[in-house]
C-alpha cells in the first residue's frame, strides 16, 4: 500500500466506484474522508479493528433505511459481504476494475 497521500485517496476513490458497480449501488456516493475518519476515530477510542466493525454497522444501518424487499437484511448483507470477499482477493486489479475493463465485469453478480 502505498504512503503518498493523493495515490491513497485516488485508490480509495477507484476500490469504492468498483465495490459499488460490483454490487449494482451505481447512485451511491460513497464519502470516503468520513469513513475513514470514523475508522480513526474508532480505532483510537475502541482499538483492533473498530474502524472497520464501525464502517459495517454505518453501512447495514443504512441499507436497512432502503431495504427494497428484494431480500431479507442478512441475504443481502450476506451477498454484499461475498461479492466484497471476491473482490479483496484481487483488489483494484479484479474484474470490473480499468485494467480489467475488457472482462464481462460483475454486471449480473450482485443482488
Amino acid at each position: 500500500m502505498t504512503t503518498n497521500p493523493d495515490a491513497q485517496e485516488r485508490a480509495l476513490s477507484d476500490w469504492s466506484r468498483l465495490l459499488t458497480q460490483a454490487l449494482q449501488i451505481l447512485d451511491l456516493e460513497v464519502d470516503q474522508k468520513m469513513l475513514v475518519e470514523l475508522g480513526r476515530r474508532s480505532e483510537q477510542t475502541v482499538g483492533g479493528d473498530a474502524g472497520l466493525v464501525s464502517a459495517f454497522v454505518v453501512g447495514y444501518a443504512a441499507g436497512l433505511s432502503k431495504t427494497s424487499g428484494r431480500k431479507s437484511a442478512a441475504e443481502a448483507v450476506q451477498s454484499a459481504a461475498d461479492t466484497a470477499f471476491q473482490l479483496a482477493e484481487t483488489g483494484l486489479d479484479g474484474p470490473g476494475s480499468r485494467q480489467q475493463s475488457e472482462e464481462p465485469g460483475w454486471k449480473d453478480s450482485a443482488q
